[in-house]
């Protein structure tokens, strides 16, 4: 069963923070419904927005980041920094035991990435 807490989080938040850094990333990480860990990327200099292929709705209501696809929809430095991401928010013992053909679900919690929130845009510092 997906279970995340604090502890895990501090975990995940200093595997986190280099790559942060790395790139000129500012977020926060939340915990949700006790399951998920969820990066809110706020600002930074990496124009995820061109990356994606430059939506209106994007820039205006943020992007939730498909972690099993976002190889296929972001490109360049976009595309590097979310691999080293998601990387790092499955750095507190993270597995994936599921099988869905029979319809068992077993995975130590689930990883969320939000670029700006609907209420909150991403802001492109350059």
């Amino acid at each position: 069963m997906a279970y995340m807490n604090q502890e895990m989080k501090k975990k995940i938040a200093a595997n986190l923070k280099p790559v942060l850094a790395k790139y000129g990333v500012k977020g926060s990480l939340a915990v949700r419904n006790h399951s998920t860990v969820v990066l809110n990327i706020k600002s930074g200099s990496i124009d995820f927005f061109a990356d994606y292929g430059d939506i209106e709705d994007a820039k205006k209501f943020g992007i939730q980041v498909n972690p099993y696809w976002f190889q296929d929809h972001f490109e360049g430095k976009s595309k590097k920094f979310l691999a080293e991401a998601f990387a790092a928010l499955k750095s507190a013992d993270w597995y994936d035991k599921s099988d869905i053909q029979t319809d068992y679900f077993n995975t130590a919690y689930y990883y969320d990435i939000n670029i700006g929130k609907w209420n909150k845009p991403y802001v492109l510092e350059k």
